[in-house]
């Protein structure tokens, strides 16, 4: 019974950043939040949400002299991606408004909270955002994206092995999945699972005849192979910037935008690969309000969902330009606990706490307690 159990504002506001969930903490990585200088050329900034004190903090920003130079360090960026193998964090990728797209590989130990950038070889993917990254084992797979140089949309296959710092282009098999950007790509098994994403009619270059396609497309990492896949009904509409997750061997996504339906959306959708079918999940509680750009992240039996941009109330549910970004956090329990259950209804109906043990009180603090660390600010920002 899926149900949405938390509701928090206060968090980071960020916008199109990036997180990964590191034990019973979330890492958020950057991002941008509309008003706020993105040409300066700043450190990027690390926020962590601790899901147990559902507590935010932000790490202090790193010395640069002596071991870490400042060439060490990300610069503030959005449209990268975040990957956790082993005890490290894997940032690639995104861009700012100065420098423009980046395709550094920078490294984050979660131990020591140092940055360092790991020395690599072989055919490093060009400079982009808007791309995917997903593990399996010990390689990270990037698909997709908007590629600087060549200016267009990409639809090629990078894999960084990370026991030998290597990188490779995948000559796949099969028919690609097309080329796009701010799609999600998800591994279940050995397969890669992409969906959504902005496209173009007429192929790889940008011309304004935006689609959004909403077929799954299937790459077998085993035979590096485009599988063919069977179409289904009913399907989620096409969308970008969207979440997906996996959960007990089913992907979910959540939320995103359409530009040609100019709609962004709240839904929640569930495929399972076994059936090659989609089915429409309502949790209940209230959820987040229609959005784009956020994150999420699994820990545990729960999704941690936080950010994101929304049209502003008065400017009803489109209007690239006129938006507003979030700094609340939601949490999306797969199976709460009676616990759960009793604090969400005590919570619900206003019910007296003071005869509750010291703990349960607590918990109840932390679950309607907002953070403090952004500030209030309406965005303009598409």
């Amino acid at each position: 019974m899926l149900r949405w159990s938390v509701h928090l504002e206060g968090g980071p506001r960020r916008v199109n950043h990036a997180a990964v969930a590191v034990g019973h903490k979330v890492y958020s990585f950057g991002g941008y939040c509309s008003g706020e200088d993105y040409e300066t050329l700043r450190q990027i900034d690390v926020h962590v949400f601790n899901t147990v004190s559902l507590r935010w903090m932000k790490l202090p920003p790193v010395r640069t002299g002596g071991h870490e130079r400042a060439c060490e360090v990300p610069y503030m960026r959005y449209g990268h991606t975040a990957v956790l193998l082993d005890d490290i964090i894997y940032l690639w990728g995104g861009r700012n408004d100065t420098e423009g797209a980046c395709n550094v590989l920078y490294a984050f130990d979660v131990n020591t909270h140092r940055w360092f950038t790991p020395k690599i070889s072989g055919t490093v993917p060009g400079a982009r955002d808007g791309h995917s990254a997903c593990v399996l084992g010990k390689a990270m797979y990037i698909f997709g994206g908007y590629e600087q140089l060549a200016d267009c949309f990409s639809n090629d296959i990078h894999k960084l092995d990370t026991t030998t710092m290597v990188w490779s282009l995948i000559n796949a098999r099969g028919t690609p999945a097309r080329w796009r950007d701010f799609h999600s790509a998800t591994i279940i098994g050995t397969k890669m699972f992409v969906f959504g994403g902005r496209a173009d009619r007429f192929g790889p270059f940008h011309s304004n005849n935006e689609i959004y396609c909403n077929k799954i497309k299937v790459f077998d990492t085993e035979t590096n192979c485009w599988l063919s896949t069977p179409s289904t009904q009913p399907l989620p509409e096409g969308r970008r910037s969207h979440s997906a997750f996996s959960y007990n061997g089913e992907l979910y996504i959540f939320g995103g935008y359409n530009a040609r339906l100019d709609r962004h959306f709240n839904d929640l959708w569930k495929f399972n690969p076994e059936a090659f079918s989609w089915n429409k999940v309502e949790p209940k509680g209230k959820g987040p309000c229609p959005r784009r750009r956020q994150c999420c992240c699994m820990v545990g039996d729960r999704i941690i969902l936080f950010g994101g941009t929304s049209p502003c109330p008065e400017q009803g549910m489109g209007d690239e330009f006129n938006l507003m970004d979030h700094s609340d956090l939601y949490i999306l329990d797969f199976s709460p606990n009676l616990k759960t259950l009793c604090k969400i209804a005590v919570i619900q109906y206003s019910l007296e706490q003071s005869g509750l043990p010291h703990d349960i009180r607590w918990e109840l603090a932390a679950m309607t307690t907002n953070s403090n660390i952004s500030r209030p600010i309406f965005s303009s920002h598409g």
